[in-house]
């Protein structure tokens, strides 16, 4: 375990925004994930590796430029959050249904290129994580302790569906993002406070 220092944020808005609290269900390919199971059957995913997880993330989303990047969250928990996002950043958000086809149907009014797909919950998002299958692009997906991995390209365990928890995730995204595409160089320049991106 690495001291607290080299998380993104310190350990306690981890906790207070329950990143690592997971659902009583277990996929095989979450264990991996999850740090222990509580008493009340709830498995408690790690902290150390969401950290790492949500690193590789602002990285890998970070070589993108905004206009090529789609994030898409059906549930209502992430609207707020993604809609904070998109204003910080630029990157085009969908929250609410997705509309089948959007990335894949040329017809379609509202058709919408990406090189990239950032989904908030594979379950409820799956025709968005279908259509970039089709297409072949990289899906990165926010995954709690009950989610499948298929077609997802690169992981990042937390808790998918509370509010507190997506907001804190978006909001470091946003931040980190900024960062290293050279937006703003230090956090004080980032005009947004977590309450931006979190339904009270």
């Amino acid at each position: 375990m690495t001291t607290e220092q080299n998380l993104l944020v310190e350990l306690d808005k981890y906790l207070k925004a329950g990143v690592h609290i997971g659902t009583k269900f277990r996929t095989k390919y979450m264990s991996k994930f999850i740090y222990k199971i509580r008493p009340d059957g709830l498995a408690v995913l790690n902290l150390q590796k969401i950290d790492e997880r949500i690193r590789i993330a602002i990285n890998f989303l970070s070589s993108y430029k905004p206009e090529d990047i789609l994030v898409v969250g059906r549930r209502e928990n992430s609207w707020k959050a993604i809609n904070a996002f998109s204003k910080a950043t630029g990157v085009r958000g969908i929250a609410g249904r997705y509309p089948p086809g959007l990335l894949t149907n040329l017809n379609l009014e509202k058709f919408t290129e990406a090189k990239v797909l950032l989904v908030t919950d594979p379950w409820p998002d799956k025709n968005a994580l279908r259509d970039a299958a089709k297409l072949g692009i990289p899906v990165v997906a926010l995954c709690d302790t009950n989610n499948e991995s298929n077609f997802i390209d690169l992981v990042v365990p937390c808790n998918n569906k509370g509010k507190k928890s997506l907001g804190l995730f978006f909001y470091i995204l946003a931040l980190e993002y900024l960062k290293k595409r050279k937006i703003i160089n230090k956090d004080s320049e980032f005009k947004y406070v977590l309450e931006d991106f979190v339904d009270e």
